[in-house]
């Protein structure tokens, strides 16, 4: 689900006669306190770069270009370029993207307009595809600092799980792998118009400069983690099994030398035993 920001009281004609896309889930946020929580919480400073995702009719993106050196807003809708060209319009460091954030490329334009602060990532993501959005920020976005984002309850929940817990995820390891994961605050249906039929919340994301652990590949280590999920309800042994190249009396040896019982389950594993995991299947596979 796709939130547009935008306050009920001050709205052009043309935000007024647009039309809500179900296919895009748009709902507009009018509550203005949970768009200063995103902006207090992001720590947005005069020499950053922010980048957001979804500004939808701008309210957002108006009150983070005064803070910023520079803001450059994605939009995927072109309904909504002249809604947003008109709020803007007496933000000089702003500019306008009309594209798909999955398909823009986030390296290039971090480095194309990199000011001497942080680089930020900030918006309202489309609920549909949080998870691919927030991964490629993190796995593409060299010099991304922080990523404060509003998203569907349940993957916020997700993202800030414990390990043994039902919540806790492949993805919960994997964002962990990258950043530090806080959440700002929960945000409920009323929030919206039209009101959406789930509960939201902001997380923020505070980009490690280093892995918190050390594998050979990050890629296998990552393919590990998902096959210890596959299965939830059987015990890792039989998980792994799912990992394809290697045979029972392997998986049971990389489990016998990374000390972990073979007979836990996959959501019980911390980031860390999951890399000395990921560490021993690695000289397995290279014997």
């Amino acid at each position: 689900m796709e939130h547009y920001s935008g306050s009920q009281k001050n709205k052009n004609k043309s935000e007024q006669n647009f039309r809500f896309l179900k296919s895009l889930g748009q709902n507009f946020l009018q509550d203005e306190e949970v768009i200063f929580k995103i902006l207090d919480g992001s720590e947005i400073g005069p020499e950053d770069l922010v980048i957001e995702v979804g500004p939808g009719a701008g309210a957002l993106t108006v009150e983070a270009a005064k803070r910023a050196g520079k803001l450059i807003a994605v939009e995927l809708d072109k309904r909504l370029i002249p809604v947003l060209n008109a709020a803007l319009i007496n933000c000089g460091n702003a500019e306008i993207i009309n594209g798909d954030i999955l398909k823009t490329d986030i390296a290039s334009l971090i480095r194309d307009n990199r000011m001497g602060g942080k680089v930020r990532i900030i918006g309202n993501l489309p609920y549909y595809i949080t998870t691919p959005i927030i991964m490629k920020f993190l796995e593409e976005g060299e010099g991304v600092d922080t990523i404060t984002v509003m998203m569907q309850k349940e993957v916020a929940d997700r993202l800030t799980a414990a390990p043994g817990t039902k919540e806790c995820g492949a993805i919960t390891l994997q964002t962990g792998y990258f950043a530090e994961v806080r959440r700002i605050c929960d945000v409920p249906k009323e929030a919206f118009i039209p009101m959406p039929k789930v509960e939201s919340a902001v997380l923020r994301l505070d980009v490690l400069k280093d892995a918190p652990v050390d594998v050979p590949d990050r890629k296998f280590l990552f393919d590990v983690i998902k096959a210890g999920f596959t299965l939830r309800r059987k015990t890792l042994r039989n998980s792994l099994m799912t990992l394809g190249g290697f045979t029972k009396d392997q998986i049971e040896d990389a489990l016998k030398e990374s000390g972990i019982d073979p007979v836990r389950r996959g959501e019980t594993l911390s980031l860390e035993e999951y890399a000395e995991l990921s560490r021993e299947l690695t000289e397995i596979r290279n014997r």
